[in-house]
């Protein structure tokens, strides 16, 4: 659909008058995480474009206590699922279970059923029960018995992993981490925050408190307008030459690149790409998307997508590394 300057500008009122919520969750935000500013900034992207976030990062750097706060500035259900290796997917999604009394199986709904998940170290568990969140996460419904049920809006999966520990753990399989649209790597504060996070945690001060500042009306009503965020063509090819890159990068005068990369980006990843370009465009109060929204959330959308080859271990080549000369080359509109 073609939009007028009129069109932008109206949707451009709109986005102002509806993005008010951005300010006062960051707000509340910050009385309790310092810095990690981008991390934050990803979630919002998640939670604007319907797409769940996974955040990896070594132990103490805020992740759960960035979602757990997340989902209490938000005025919605919030569940927090502890993965262990004993976890079953009926510990996840709910089970049938006997009523004595009633001489009849009854469901009981796991923890799945709420408006944010915070799977917390979500490596931890067994395939079964990371297959029953996944597909929860790409289905939004789940079935109990012989009933369908769908999942609440908005419906979020924020999970976590530690990249340092391998005891114990279950990496998650290239296609299931594919159904998140988001993988935040998250780093380690700055010398001057670190010195802040020292002086609010040894002053003997009581936590502060965050309150809801933000309704699940405001977020589905955001939802709706990051949908119709403009596009141009220009950056349409934009996102699709990136993604393309990372499939034929001797198309795209890569041809170092090709025996580096085992697979590059599926589709999702050109729709998620996109998704989430509105939505930091919306984020910046912004009815259009420039090409430096997409280049701001590449990492973030393909890192997860790209499968290096065993050369590209020999040669200590990371995704980071790729994702940047992809960017470097491809053509910017």
């Amino acid at each position: 659909m073609v939009q007028t300057s009129e069109d932008i500008r109206l949707l451009n009122e709109k986005i102002t008058h509806a993005s008010g919520f951005v300010t006062r969750i960051n707000d509340e935000l910050s009385k309790v995480i310092v810095g990690q500013q981008s991390m934050i900034e990803r979630l919002l992207i998640g939670l604007l474009s319907n797409g769940h976030v996974l955040l990896e990062g070594v132990p103490g750097l805020a992740k759960t206590l960035a979602i757990k706060s997340l989902s209490q500035a938000v005025h919605a259900d919030f569940s927090r699922i502890q993965f262990t290796p004993d976890l079953l997917p009926a510990d996840v999604i709910g089970t049938m279970i006997y009523n004595q009394a009633r001489n009849e199986f009854m469901v009981r709904k796991g923890p799945i059923f709420s408006n944010f998940i915070l799977a917390d170290e979500i490596n931890r568990a067994p395939a079964k029960v990371q297959s029953a969140l996944l597909e929860a996460m790409q289905e939004r419904q789940v079935t109990i018995g012989d009933t369908t049920y769908r999942l609440p809006e908005p419906f979020l999966v924020l999970a976590t992993q530690n990249p340092i520990e391998q005891e114990g753990t279950y990496p998650l399989p290239e296609a299931q981490v594919d159904r998140f649209m988001l993988k935040v790597v998250v780093d380690y504060p700055g010398k001057s925050e670190e010195q802040q996070i020292i002086r609010q945690n040894t002053l003997g001060l009581s936590s502060p408190t965050i309150n809801a500042v933000a309704s699940t009306n405001e977020i589905l009503t955001a939802k709706e307008l990051v949908r119709q965020v403009y596009l141009d063509e220009k950056v349409e090819n934009y996102i699709l030459d990136i993604v393309f890159a990372t499939r034929y990068p001797d198309k795209y005068n890569l041809p170092k690149l090709k025996p580096l990369i085992g697979f590059g980006g599926s589709p999702r990843a050109s729709i998620n790409l996109a998704l989430a370009a509105k939505a930091y465009a919306f984020l910046n109060n912004r009815a259009f998307v420039i090409p430096e929204d997409v280049r701001s959330i590449s990492k973030d959308v393909l890192r997860h997508r790209i499968g290096l080859t065993y050369e590209a271990e020999a040669e200590n080549v990371n995704v980071e590394q790729i994702i940047n000369e992809i960017l470097r080359v491809v053509n910017v509109p």
